[in-house]
């Protein structure tokens, strides 16, 4: 019969919980010294969807000194067309998405109890996500070449499928 009592091995000196075993740290710095990095955030479209909308504070004071004119959104799976959205600055650190956001609204859309996900890629360019009240995501593809000559007002659909 076969003992049933182990015998404790090492895996390594001082590799337990986290440790390097010279003595350092390996937790994170305090986040009060980390940058502050916000590439994604969220609003939930309790509004009228086709009216100008807020994005959080924390957003707007990460652009803090270099607030764009305009912002170009891109729809995840719906083509490279990039919307060209104005934003507005309420000067006191609010920012919204005004002019040509109703066109991107109609286009994918976002409606009443929406959950748009905003993922921002530099360059002044948000990838959007998109989920309905039940909070299933909305996936479109685009039915169009991307013709350049297309202006914003032209407001095409993405066609929505499951």
């Amino acid at each position: 019969m076969a003992s049933t009592s182990r015998t404790p091995t090492r895996r390594g000196r001082g590799r337990g919980r986290g440790g390097r075993g010279d003595g350092s740290s390996s937790l994170p710095p305090p986040p009060s010294t980390l940058p502050l990095i916000i590439e994604e955030f969220f609003i939930v479209v309790y509004e009228d969807p086709l009216v100008k909308k807020a994005l959080p504070k924390k957003f707007a004071d990460y652009l803090d000194g270099q607030e764009p004119a305009k912002v170009y959104l891109r729809a995840a799976d719906c083509g490279p067309r990039l919307w060209t959205v104005e934003v507005l600055f309420d000067g006191q650190g609010r920012m919204y998405l005004d002019k040509g956001w109703e066109n991107f609204a109609i286009a994918h859309g976002v409606d009443f109890g929406c959950f748009v996900h905003f993922k921002y890629e530099g360059d002044d360019v948000l990838t959007v996500k998109v989920f309905d009240g039940t909070m299933c995501r909305k996936y479109y593809y685009s039915d169009d070449e991307d013709n350049d000559d297309e202006s914003d007002d032209d407001v095409k659909p993405c066609i929505h499928h499951l």
